[in-house]
Parts: C-alpha cells; sequence; structure tokens
C-alpha cells in the first residue's frame, strides 16, 4: 500500500462525513478521501476556491429574527447577498420597526462572528508569521546542502535529476490543490480545494529527497517535522499531508526505470585525431557515459536537438578557437586578464547550482508566492535536467577531444597553424572528465536564462556568489549576461573550445524554449 492509500484508509474510517467534490462544489456522501467538516459543509464548499458565501449568514440571520419575534406571523425573507429581508406589516407598524432593526443588529453581529474565523481558513497558512519562507525556495535550500555534502550525491547520478524530481513533486502538490496550469505529470481525482497547499508541498519534497538520499533521512524528517509543526492541525493540514504523499510516490515511480540507475558503460577512446581522451594529470574514467539514454522529463528524444558536429581539427575554425583556449586557458597564461581569471575560476562548480540559487534571489526579489515558485522551479530545474541529457547525448556521439589533449598532441592533427605544448595544463588543472563538445556550462546556464527571462524579462539586477571562489561576488543586470559570462569561463578555464561555448548555448536555449511552451501551461 503506497502512502496515499494508506492515508485514503484512514480518512475512510470517517465516510459517514460529507464528502466535498471540488469539481461541482457539491456535497456528497461516500468513499472519497476528501473528507470536509460535516458540521459546516457548505462553508467549506465555498472556502476551498477562497471566497465566502453569506448565505448561511443570512438564514442564521433569519432563523433568529424567527425565534425572537413569535409575535410575527408573516415572514419572508430573501436570501439575496444584499441581506435585505422584508415583511409589508412589519414596516408598516414603526413600533415593529424598531424593535426589528435592533434584533437585525444584533443577529447579524453574531451571525458574521459564526462565519468570520471560516472566512480565514483558506489563507490561513499563508498568513501565519511562523512561515517566513517560501516553501519551495526552503527545499531547494535543503537539496543545495546536500548536494554539496562530500559524498552525498552518488557519483553516476547526474544532479539535475533530483532537483527535475523535487521540483515536478511539489509543482504537482500544489498544482492539484489549485489546478491554474496543466500537470506535469500527476492528476489526482477529487482533491479539495481546502487542503493545505505548503503541507502538500512539504510532505512532497520530504518523500522524493528521503528516497533519493536516504542517508539523509533523519535531517530530513526533523525539517518535515519543523514545517508541518507551523501549520494548524486540522483536515487541511491533512488532506495537503495525503496529496504529497501521493504526488511524490507517483512521480518515483515513474522515474524508477528511467536509465539513471544503469550501471556506466566503460568508455573506450578513439585512436583518430579529434577523439576524446582521458585528460591529464588525473586521467579521471569518462563520467555520466549512460546519460545520453536516459528518458528525458519533458523533450521527446535527447537528440532532438543535438547540434551540427564540431569543426574539423584541419579547418580554419578549428585553428581560431584552438589558439584562443591555449592562450587564454593556459595555467600560466599571460594573456588572460585579472577579471577573466576571476571569472574562470568563479563559475568552476557545478553550473546548476548557481541557477538554482539565481531562482532563489529572482523568486525573492520578486515576492513569488508559492504556487508561481512552484512553476518557476518546476520549469527550471525541468530544461536543466533534459538539457544535461542533450547535452551527454551529443557529447558521446561527437566525442570531441578537451583542449588539454589537442595542445599536447597538436602535432598529430594534420593542421600545420596548431602548435603543441606537450606540458599545457589549464587554469583549473584538471579538466572535466567527458568529451569537449558541446559545452555543459554553456548549455546549463542558456537554459536557465531563458527559463528566468521567459518569467520576468531578461533585464533583472542580481547578485551572483561562488561555490568556487568564496567571498566573491558578481554583478549582473540581465540574465543573458550571466551565461554568457558562465559560459566564456570555461575557455578562460582552459576547459572548451568557443566553437563548444557556442553550440552549447544553441542547444540549452532550444531545450529551454521547447519545454517552456509545452508543459505547465495555464489552463484555459
Amino acid at each position: 500500500m503506497n502512502p496515499f492509500e494508506l492515508k485514503a484508509a484512514l480518512l475512510a474510517k470517517h465516510a459517514q462525513k460529507p464528502v466535498i467534490n471540488p469539481h461541482t462544489h457539491g456535497v456528497e456522501h461516500g468513499s472519497n478521501v476528501w473528507l470536509t467538516n460535516s458540521k459546516l459543509p457548505h462553508l467549506a464548499c465555498v472556502a476551498r476556491s477562497g471566497a465566502v458565501s453569506f448565505l448561511p449568514a443570512i438564514c442564521y440571520f433569519s432563523t433568529t429574527i424567527r425565534n425572537i419575534s413569535r409575535g410575527l406571523t408573516v415572514w419572508r425573507y430573501a436570501c439575496r447577498s444584499t441581506g435585505v429581508l422584508t415583511n409589508n406589516s412589519l414596516i408598516n407598524n414603526l413600533r415593529y420597526k424598531h424593535m426589528f432593526r435592533i434584533l437585525a443588529t444584533f443577529a447579524l453581529i453574531s451571525a458574521c462572528l459564526q462565519v468570520a474565523p471560516l472566512a480565514t481558513a483558506a489563507t490561513d497558512e499563508q498568513q501565519n508569521s511562523a512561515q517566513p519562507v517560501n516553501a519551495v525556495i526552503e527545499w531547494n535550500r535543503t537539496l543545495l546542502a546536500i548536494v554539496r555534502s562530500p559524498g552525498a550525491q552518488p557519483a553516476t547520478i547526474h544532479s539535475t535529476r533530483n532537483f527535475a524530481i523535487l521540483h515536478a513533486a511539489i509543482y504537482d502538490a500544489v498544482n492539484n490543490i489549485e489546478p491554474r496550469f496543466s500537470p506535469y505529470l500527476v492528476h489526482l481525482p477529487n482533491v479539495p480545494r481546502s487542503a493545505s497547499k505548503i503541507a502538500a508541498a512539504d510532505e512532497a519534497a520530504h518523500d522524493v529527497l528521503v528516497f533519493v538520499y536516504p542517508a539523509f533521512q533523519v535531517s530530513l524528517d526533523t525539517e518535515l517535522q519543523q514545517d508541518l509543526a507551523q501549520i494548524p492541525d486540522n483536515e487541511r493540514k491533512a488532506q495537503g499531508v495525503a496529496v504529497g504523499q501521493a504526488v511524490a510516490s507517483q512521480l518515483l515511480a515513474a522515474r524508477s526505470a528511467d536509465g539513471a540507475n544503469v550501471i556506466p558503460p566503460p568508455y573506450i577512446p578513439g585512436n583518430q585525431p579529434g577523439d576524446y581522451q582521458l585528460t591529464p594529470p588525473n586521467f579521471a574514467p569518462a563520467d555520466f557515459t549512460q546519460w545520453p539514454q536516459v528518458t528525458p522529463f519533458a523533450l521527446e528524444r535527447a537528440d532532438e536537438f543535438r547540434p551540427d558536429p564540431p569543426p574539423a581539427p584541419t579547418s580554419g575554425l578549428y585553428t581560431e578557437v584552438f589558439n584562443e583556449v591555449k592562450s587564454l586557458g593556459f595555467i600560466n597564461s599571460t594573456t588572460r586578464t585579472a577579471e577573466q581569471t576571476e571569472i574562470g575560476q568563479f563559475w568552476n562548480g557545478n553550473i546548476q547550482d548557481f541557477w538554482n540559487e539565481i531562482g532563489q534571489t529572482a523568486a525573492l526579489q520578486r515576492h513569488l508566492n508559492l504556487e508561481r515558485s512552484a512553476r518557476l522551479f518546476a520549469l527550471l530545474n525541468i530544461s536543466l535536467a533534459d538539457t544535461a541529457i542533450a547535452f551527454f547525448e551529443a557529447k558521446y556521439t561527437y566525442n570531441f577531444w578537451r583542449p588539454v589533449t589537442a595542445i599536447r598532441l597538436a602535432d598529430t592533427d594534420g593542421n600545420p597553424q596548431t602548435e603543441p605544448n606537450p606540458t599545457w595544463l589549464p587554469l583549473s588543472t584538471k579538466t572535466a572528465p567527458d568529451p569537449s563538445y558541446p559545452g555543459a556550462h554553456s548549455a546549463i546556464s542558456k537554459a536557465g536564462a531563458t527559463v528566468f527571462s521567459s518569467y520576468f524579462g531578461d533585464q533583472f539586477t542580481f547578485d551572483v556568489n561562488s561555490e568556487s571562489l568564496a567571498g566573491v561576488t558578481r554583478h549582473f543586470t540581465s540574465f543573458s549576461a550571466a551565461a554568457e559570462e558562465a559560459g566564456l569561463s570555461r575557455i578562460y578555464a582552459g576547459q572548451h573550445f568557443r566553437t563548444d561555448h557556442i553550440a552549447g548555448k544553441d542547444l540549452g536555449g532550444q531545450v529551454a524554449e521547447s519545454i517552456d511552451g509545452s508543459i505547465l501551461l495555464r489552463q484555459e
């Protein structure tokens, strides 16, 4: 029995209570798991949609008048939004007219006092001062802390996959309760609008992270307990938890056979000029060799936007980009400026982490609510995950050598315009252990900038901190400028040719544009 079925079984014990059908706003009796307060079914129905009907209040008002004024035998009341009561005989009698006004005022105040607590029930979790942090950002920060913990991220699993699963689960959990956009994957039947969206987001995030990072269960359990403790213990909270459990369970099941967990096949280098070779000084094995076969999150195929081949080592374009990185990317370069050195070192980390932090900054600056934050981070991380699948597919299709290999073996490339340097090393000393073309930093950065530009517009002022260069902050006035700098940093760091950068930009932009136009769309 999955967590959702368990919750359903527990709630089904109370099946004698009326059940809200969120699609018809009616009250039904049955075995549906989404239960509401049987004492006030009509108010619960209306509160789900964020509005409070005064129909019960007016009826209460009318009943009170009727019970007190037993001497008045003719009553007509209209349960309309105006709340006007009419009785011709009463109005023509000044004595009763005066009594009516006093009683009406008293009854209406009493009725409103009954309704007021329920009127705020739908928004109490958003207004709770104990919830100062957007749940989407809170769990994103938790995942960033996990992946930055030494040894926490499995070496054969690209972290973009886990970010995408996390945020797809949060998005679907929130969107099932307030379905403003099309679901990513999970659509649950008859979810009440009264369910707590924060509880759903917290539970979905927790369940995903515990599954993919079981070593962190204790700390994740504690975080969930602390978060849920800030939400009033009521049926809305229980409903939200059930939604979060159901969504996480289904998403994890859907990704369980996506090809990410297979043993990576060993890489066998070619022997032709331009073929990728393991790189000095550490000659690390090629990584993520299984990633081209991982099922995309949104793309139809991993090769959907595969770039054209890299330039041949004998071409003039190759000569140009070869000499550029040989000069700028050398560990002891005399042509690289101080700022270019800083840029090369600044972005030398997991590029997806940078763009998730940029997303946090943007969401906080624009005061995005839970729903908009969930959609933003789902679009971002699904785009980054599919971009990673797409660039690994291209990398292991073209198997193009890295600059360090190209420069050391330039006397074998058949190009008389390239000169070898057998001791050349890049600024960062080591080279990322996968083929050069297209560039991952450029692809991921362009995808991230494309998502954010679509959401906020490209012009946006923000600062970025580095996980690789402590104490340094870079300032930007547009997402595209940050993406361009992140891509160029890999030339300054001696990791990539400019042609890698250009192909990566094109790939990441195409992936993100495709995803932005095809999933999580506004419901008509």
